[in-house]
């Protein structure tokens, strides 16, 4: 494994991790509306974004540390700071790096969580002053 070169991931991978970050905040913000509604599925909404946040931030870790490993293994940034040319391995890896942040859908998911939390906010506030 060490050997193998940094690749992203299948778009389904992707989206099903970004899918699994929105349930996540969802169920965060819904524990407000919960509360309020139906109590006894605070425990169960809470529990379903704990555990989806865990996992989503374990890939979002996973793929930070990949990221970071590449850079360091193929000292990407001495190269560039020094106008040293890259070799086409270097570049497969420059182009892996910029692929993978283009593919991420990681800025959408935190504008989302952005939204959700105005909303959840609202919420909060309609039903203190109700």
């Amino acid at each position: 494994m060490a050997d193998k070169k940094p690749h992203t991931l299948p778009p389904s991978i992707i989206y099903c991790f970004f899918v699994l970050g929105i349930i996540s905040a969802i169920a965060f913000r819904a524990i407000i509306v919960f509360q309020r509604l139906e109590p006894s599925w605070v425990r169960p909404v809470w529990y379903v974004g704990v555990v989806g946040y865990m996992v989503f931030f374990l890939y979002r870790y996973y793929i930070s540390e990949k990221r970071k490993k590449a850079v360091e293994k193929f000292q990407l940034i001495e190269k560039v700071k020094a106008n040293a040319c890259l070799t086409d391995e270097d570049r497969e890896v420059v182009v892996y790096l910029l692929l993978s942040i283009r593919k991420s859908p990681e800025n959408v998911n935190y504008f989302i969580i952005f939204l959700l939390s105005i909303l959840a906010i609202i919420a909060d506030i309609y039903f203190a002053l109700s």
